[in-house]
């Protein structure tokens, strides 16, 4: 099953076509001109009787014709079955197309990265699939905020990729710019898109970083949960816990609605997952007094692709 993760990350591309070629041309590659870039269907079977879907399909064109085919796969850990399909969603986007055909592939670590990186030998080394891998080394850092206005979503991966970078400021004042520059827009759309992008910066952030950005916000504090149904649990956490307050005394009742707030944001967060979660699991969530351990498996529950994850 997808993670929350893996879908945003996708979004990215799906909301600005124009990333991959801008991706590829930060590694060096000669792209041929183009006047658009668009999303494509991203079912690769060819009248056979197994399904192969790739993440996203980008082509770009010049005079409607496509003159370069991308195929985009988000990938955050090793799968070995990836070996044998990736071959086949290039192959026959190729033959679909009738242009050259690239393999995208975007990493979250090192070890993804040289894993995704490996050219992949087709028999006897007649012919091999190279991927091009983008983990956070390979991805740009954006500190114009010009720039990242011009291609939000590049700065948004700039900023998970160098939030250790000694410009670390620099990166995420353009990553605000832009996304101030995105919820301006006329419409919700714009400002649903900064939220979403906003929101995936900081679930992946660690605590040092994700300081340091909320401290360059000049707008109330905000949590860092994928949906506004998590953050009004939060608020009705620390409601229930001034309520209590009044009667148990401010500082414990507002400890336990935080403690209670967070139980509840995990437990909605695993139900809006779909995972099962055992008596077990569900013993050691209500009975954790540990604020800062309920907000690191909330985390987790976001991007995790198996439950056994989040406990580790």
């Amino acid at each position: 099953m997808p993670s929350a993760l893996h879908e945003v990350l996708l979004e990215l591309f799906t909301n600005q076509p124009g990333l991959a070629a801008s991706l590829l041309s930060a590694l060096g590659w000669d792209l041929p001109e183009y006047e658009e870039a668009n999303t494509a269907c991203t079912d690769l079977t060819d009248k056979a009787p197994t399904e192969y879907r790739a993440d996203t399909v980008i082509v770009l064109s010049n005079s409607k014709e496509p003159v370069l085919a991308v195929v985009v796969e988000v990938q955050l850990r090793p799968d070995t079955d990836k070996r044998w399909t990736w071959p086949v969603y290039v192959a026959t986007l190729r033959a679909r197309l009738r242009c050259p055909t690239v393999l995208l592939v975007l990493t979250p670590d090192s070890r993804t990265t040289m894993w995704a990186s490996k050219p992949i030998d087709l028999g006897f080394g007649v012919a091999t699939v190279r991927p091009v891998v983008l983990g956070p080394e390979q991805i740009p850092v954006v500190t114009d905020p010009e720039s990242a206005v011009r291609l939000p979503e590049l700065s948004v991966l700039s900023a998970i990729a160098h939030q250790e970078h000694s410009d670390r400021a620099k990166v995420f004042g353009a990553t605000l710019a832009a996304l101030d520059k995105l919820a301006a827009e006329p419409g919700s759309r714009g400002t649903e898109r900064a939220t979403v992008y906003y929101d995936l910066v900081t679930s992946t952030l660690n605590r040092a970083a994700r300081s340091c950005l909320e401290a360059m916000m000049t707008t109330a504090a905000r949590r860092e949960y994928l949906s506004d149904t998590f953050r009004n649990l939060v608020k009705e956490g620390l409601q229930q816990g001034r309520e209590q307050g009044l009667e148990e005394g401010l500082e414990e009742g507002l400890e336990r609605g935080r403690l209670d707030g967070e139980v509840r944001i995990l437990e909605a967060i695993l139900d809006a997952r779909g995972f099962v979660v055992s008596a077990e699991v569900r013993g050691r969530i209500e009975g954790c007094t540990d604020v800062d351990q309920l907000e690191v498996w909330a985390r987790r529950a976001v991007t995790s692709a198996e439950i056994a994850e989040i406990f580790e």
